[in-house]
Formats: C-alpha cells, sequence, structure tokens
C-alpha cells in the first residue's frame, strides 16, 4: 500500500492492486483490533474520517456504489477497505474478491492518484 494521507484518527493508503479504480485502506491510528474498542469519541471521528474519504473517492472516481470490508483475521488491527464498484464492471452484484487478475500501475499512475486523493481528502 502507498500513504496518501494522514487524518485525526487515521491514515488512508492507496491499495496497490487497482481492478477496483479508487481502493483504498482506512487504518486506525492506534492499536485496536474492534470497532468496539473504540471510545465514542473516537468512533465519531473514525467514521467521520470514513465518510471524507468516501466522499474523495466519489467525486474523483464516480463509483455506483461503495463496499466497505472489516477484516482482521490476519491482521488484527482495525482498519476498513474501501472499494469502489462500478456497474457493468468487475464483480458488479458480488463481493470483491482477489480471486481475478490484480491490476498494477505504473509508479507515475499511482503518484497521480496519490497526490489526487489527498488533495480531495484535504480540502
Amino acid at each position: 500500500m502507498i500513504e496518501i494521507c494522514k487524518l485525526n484518527m487515521s491514515t488512508v493508503y492507496l491499495n496497490k492492486d487497482q481492478k477496483h479504480k479508487g481502493r483504498v485502506v482506512l487504518k486506525f491510528k492506534d492499536h485496536k483490533t474492534e470497532v468496539s474498542d473504540l471510545t465514542p469519541e473516537e468512533n465519531q471521528i473514525f467514521f467521520a474520517e470514513l465518510s471524507q474519504v468516501v466522499k474523495a473517492i466519489v467525486n474523483l472516481y464516480h463509483p455506483d456504489k461503495v463496499n466497505y470490508a472489516i477484516y482482521g483475521d490476519l491482521v488484527p488491527h482495525l482498519h476498513i477497505h474501501i472499494v469502489p464498484k462500478y456497474k457493468d464492471g468487475l464483480q458488479w452484484g458480488g463481493p470483491f474478491k482477489d480471486d481475478v487478475p490484480k491490476v498494477t500501475l505504473s509508479d507515475d499512475e499511482y503518484a497521480k492518484m496519490v497526490a489526487e486523493l489527498r488533495a480531495e481528502i484535504l480540502k
């Protein structure tokens, strides 16, 4: 993953696999494993930051829907996968999975996405 920016309660990362254009991960800043571990204030700020990131993705890439996943079996640290989905696109109408080839970009393309997302998230 490539760091995009730090927010008050989280860090935003661009997923290097861009088969779903705009896919990012939002990672909670402290070591917590469950949403229920957050204080009410942390919960409010973290989910406001989630919304802030999603709005940036929607503004830049215009997905038809955004999917969210919170895993942690193998990486027990609170993080949310934010996966834009597009009608008539890959895996529309079903879960996003890694059962199809990865889409990797050039260094310049990653740098452009990171800069666009950072600017849109922080505006």
